[in-house]
């Protein structure tokens, strides 16, 4: 009969088995500042409203939209998905305005804010997976390689799904001397990777750091955590409130619609821009992603409920991460700003643009690589509105 202490070498040796890329738990006084959180109870973080974290209904039923060919094919592009040529050029003007965004792809976005720059949930990986041979493979280049970016001033990470934490970006940021941003518990991912503790800034939901004049702040999302094979929901995941001087931003992370959009509206809002999901949401999840009308929803809750301001989609045309098409999440962002007013902007990955200048890029871009829908692309009926005040181009398809 084996004893406990030979399997505590046992333990320790599958422990040193697990791919780099599973990340660490959190332990010491990481773990005790977790149990401490008012946000943590029976062992997990709690979501702010009750959410189901596993898919629901039956996974025979799921499989077969999952599998379905003529739906499969719908979940890819049909062509090459366009990438802006000329980013790293665009990137070394200043924004005439003082606020620019850089879509990356998925959720990864570059703010440049009152002189400084922020970098959202990075993932420059070929995968968003522990493995390098297997997991969702990206559907375009990343628009400019990590290396040749820039200075940095501050990384912001969302949560440690694969898709928002991806351990070779991590790697090729660590040498660059910029600080991370984390939710609580994510930090020990970081660390575990080469991070040193003195350039994270980990933070429960409500708090701010200070970051080179920038004040950032983790605000709650409804949503879930974890990397290997055992999920311990003890990392939080988190939205981002970026303020400078003269501009403040959101970024929403990956979070199903809640009521509490209004309240971080009212405490932080309204911004001159927000990201946020509007991808890979599904029936069989519906409490911990968007759909484009609930991103919309929870846009105007943040702008107070008025079109200010405008609002990137993100977590999109990147990965296949769900059942749906794979342009309805941008179709979808385009009926929802036609039926506010809210202003949207649509870059192709990479197109650097101002949300409040006049420029702000509408067109449906991915309409030419895409999977033609039955009875042909909708017409989106111009609507009056005023992004931080500008109005949204007419789309005529």
């Amino acid at each position: 009969m084996t004893g406990a202490g030979s399997l505590l070498p046992l333990r320790s040796r599958l422990r040193e088995l697990r791919p780099a890329a599973f990340g660490a738990d959190p332990a010491g006084e990481r773990l005790e500042r977790i149990r401490r959180s008012p946000n943590f109870a029976d062992g997990v973080f709690q979501n702010p409203e009750g959410a189901r974290t596993r898919p629901s209904g039956s996974m025979v039923e799921f499989a077969k939209i999952y599998f379905e060919k003529e739906q499969r094919a719908l979940r890819a592009p049909v062509g090459n998905i366009p990438v802006h040529a000329t980013t790293l050029a665009d990137l070394a003007k200043p924004p005439a305005t003082g606020l620019r965004l850089t879509w990356m792809g998925h959720s990864s976005v570059l703010a440049e804010i009152d002189g400084r720059r922020v970098l959202f949930d990075p993932v420059w990986g070929e995968r968003c997976s522990p493995f390098a041979f297997a997991g969702p493979k990206r559907l375009h280049p990343v628009p400019v390689p990590l290396a040749s970016l820039g200075p940095v001033d501050v990384v912001v990470i969302s949560h440690d799904h694969y898709d928002h934490l991806d351990l070779p970006t991590i790697r090729g940021l660590v040498g660059t001397g910029t600080v991370f941003a984390v939710p609580l518990g994510v930090g020990a991912h970081l660390e575990h990777w080469g991070v040193p503790a003195d350039r994270i800034h980990e933070l429960d939901w409500n708090e701010s750091t200070k970051v080179n004049g920038l004040s950032l702040t983790a605000t709650p999302a409804r949503h879930f955590c974890g990397r290997g094979l055992r999920n311990q929901q003890h990392t939080l995941w988190a939205s981002w409130v970026v303020a400078g001087p003269e501009h403040r931003i959101y970024h929403s992370g990956d979070t199903g619609y809640f009521d509490g959009f209004k309240d971080i509206g009212a405490e932080h809002g309204p911004f001159d821009a927000t990201m946020i999901q509007i991808g890979a949401y599904s029936e069989f999840w519906p409490d911990i992603h968007m759909t484009p009308a609930e991103g919309m929803r929870a846009h105007l809750d943040l702008q107070r409920g008025r079109p200010h301001g405008v609002m990137l989609p993100i977590h999109w045309g990147t990965f296949n991460l769900a059942p749906h098409p794979w342009a309805e999440p941008g179709e979808g962002t385009m009926a929802a700003a036609a039926a506010t007013g809210a202003g949207i902007a649509l870059p192709i990955p990479g197109a650097p643009f101002e949300p409040t200048s006049e420029n702000v890029p509408t067109a449906p871009w991915w309409r030419p690589v895409a999977p033609t829908p039955p009875g042909g692309w909708p017409v989106h009926a111009r609507e009056p509105a005023k992004a931080g005040e500008q109005e949204t181009a007419p789309v005529v398809s």
